[in-house]
Parts: structure tokens; sequence; C-alpha cells
């Protein structure tokens, strides 16, 4: 092995300092809005919990509204800062009922924050969200919504529901890369954020991240990693190619396509499809039937898993996100499912599912 020998992947070029804007900005026009847009140098979790760093302190009220893991973790990182959380809990892996959270805002006048998933690929449930931003926005309550397993899959327009905070990661449905992830800010958020008591010299502080914004949106805080812009790049290249309402179109047909095959199969739906994710469908799995044997026996194919968190420990997610949204992995997805069903003795109607399947995608 020679150590001169050079690598495309090692001594990668520097990103050029101008294009961050620009990034930044096409990142806005996916989410449809004029807020700023912080670009964070991390996978999303790590923006989610700025985000609830930055607006948690004593006196600050939330609805936190729980459906995964997420969410639990959301609401402990905002009690953590000092903030008292109204934590809203909806059954284990199913979405929230709307009655719940006008009841939690009724009951909490002083709230001020309320927080919640769009959607959950744990689960392949989604959220209410135009609806919870409706009442949220009557009440004047800055909102924060995760749309890390949403965005690119769902419809999502930030400044039309009055989105305060939008959390995404491109590496789901937009096919992007996992270590970098954006922030959309509006100025009434900014205004909760600016006030004594959060943090700073932080990665976790967004005040400090604002000083990119104010120093005219060149070089990134800290040490950037070229070969995740490179690929950000790519991807928003490949977004705006396709156009950000094509691909939620292309991931709504593969999740009807998938619904429909699911229940000429025979298997249980998990949810009504207003109530789903576009992204991943999960179907319960048939009493007596073991998830590890399922998945062992099954065609190995990463698109079909299990359900993750309580209450979907019996849920066999089947992937459609991103560039998997067309037809051949949602046909391997659903025949897998139903070749593993029958290798373990249960009935699938195989032919009726890939009839289904041809039904959607037979233009």
């Amino acid at each position: 092995m020679t150590l001169d020998r050079w690598h495309p992947l090692n001594d990668v070029p520097a990103f050029p300092a101008a294009r961050y804007a620009s990034v930044a900005d096409r990142i806005g026009r996916i989410l449809k809005t004029r807020n700023d847009v912080l670009l964070i140098q991390s996978e999303a979790v790590v923006a989610l919990e700025a985000v609830a760093a930055s607006l948690a302190r004593p006196g600050l009220k939330a609805v936190n509204i729980v459906t995964s893991l997420y969410g639990g973790w959301f609401g402990n990182w905002l009690r953590r800062g000092g903030a008292d959380v109204v934590s809203l809990a909806a059954e284990p892996a199913r979405p929230i009922e709307l009655d719940a959270v006008e009841a939690a805002l009724n009951a909490h006048p002083d709230v001020s924050v309320l927080a919640l998933v769009h959607a959950e690929s744990a689960s392949g449930i989604r959220n209410p969200l135009e609806e919870i931003a409706t009442l949220a926005r009557a009440r004047g309550i800055v909102t924060v919504v995760d749309a890390v397993a949403s965005v690119g899959g769902h419809a999502l327009n930030v400044d039309e529901l009055g989105i305060d905070i939008a959390v995404i990661g491109p590496q789901k449905a937009l096919a992007g890369p996992a270590g970098l992830s954006a922030i959309s800010v509006s100025p009434a958020a900014w205004e909760l954020i600016s006030r004594q008591g959060g943090p700073r010299d932080s990665i976790l502080s967004l005040i400090d991240q604002r000083a990119w914004l104010d120093t005219g949106r060149g070089v990134l805080p800290g040490t950037t990693a070229p070969l995740e812009f490179f690929a950000l790049e790519a991807a928003l290249d490949r977004v705006e190619a396709e156009g950000v309402d094509q691909i939620v179109a292309r991931h709504v047909r593969a999740a009807r396509a998938t619904r429909a095959a699911l229940a000429a199969l025979g298997a249980e739906l998990w949810v009504d499809s207003t109530k789903a994710s576009n992204l991943v469908t999960t179907a319960g799995l048939p009493a007596g039937a073991d998830m590890t044997a399922l998945l062992a026996v099954a065609p190995r194919v990463m698109e079909l898993s299990a359900g993750i968190g309580p209450g979907a420990e019996r849920l066999v997610r089947l992937n459609h996100t991103g560039r998997r949204a067309r037809f051949d992995s949602v046909l391997g997805n659903v025949t897998a499912f139903g070749m593993g069903l029958r290798r373990l003795g249960f009935k699938a109607d195989i032919a009726a599912a890939v009839d289904a399947i041809a039904l959607h995608y037979g233009d």
C-alpha cells in the first residue's frame, strides 16, 4: 500500500463559502418559507435538542405532544432547561387526537410553545399538523415541528401553516445525507429564543448560530464537513429537477399502492390512511406470528423491518422513503412480507397484492 495514493474522499476541497447561503435558500424554498434558515452540521436529533435548549428557561410553559421516543426526548430537553412542560401523550404508536390537543390548550392558556412530530417513521403514523397549527396560531402560540420524516413526503408549507420552527433532515424523503440538518426560525420564535437565560457559547445555542445570519451568511462557524455539503447540493439538485410537489406525489402513490396491496394480501393495516405516513406503511403482525422469525424467513430486503418503540413492537414497517418511493420497492416490500408470512404458515394472497400494486402503477 502506498501512502501517496490520492483518494477523492480524503483531503476533500473546502466547500465554497459563497454557496452556504444558496443551500439555505434552496431549503427555504422546499419548506415554502421566508423565515430564516439555519444550517446545522449534525444529524437532525442535535438540531432538535438545540431548539429545545434554546427555547427552554424558567417561566416558559410548553405543551409537548408525544407520539414517539423523539417527542419524549424533546420534552425532557425542555424540562432540563427549566421549562414547565405539559406532556400530551397519544396511545402507544398512535397519532394524537385533535380533541386532546384542543383540551390541553384550553386548560393551559398560559402556554407559549407547542411541539410535535409531524410524521413518525418508527410507527408509520402522521399527526394532524394542519389542524394543530391552526389551534396554536389562533392562540399566538409558537409551534415547533419535527418534520424530519415528513418533508418531501407530505405537503409542508411552513409559512401558510404559520409554523415558527421546523426542523428537517435531508436523509429521508429528500434522499440526501444524514450528517446535516436545517432549522427554519420565525421572528416570533427568535423573540422567545432571544430572551435572557438561553444557552450561549454552545453548539446547542441557536443565538450563537444566528451570528452566521447576522454576519452575511458566509463561512459557517466551526469546521465544516465539505463532503456532507457537496452531497446535500447533489440531493437538492435532484429535488429541484423532479420538483417537491412531484416528490410528495410519488410518496403518496407509493403509500396508497402499499396500503391497497396489504389489504389485498390480507394484512391488518395499523392506521387509517388519513393518519398514516407516506414514507413508511405499517401492518400488524398476525396473532401467533413471531417478528424475529418473520424477518428471518422473508426475502432479505432492507425495506422490511420491525416497528420501533412502545406499541410498535408487533408492527411490520414497509419502507418506501426517498428513492424507494417507486414501483419496484413497493412490489418488493409487499411480496417479501407475503412470502415471509407464507413460510411461517400464514395465508397471504400475494397475487392479489401484486394486482393491487399494478392498478396504482398501471399508467
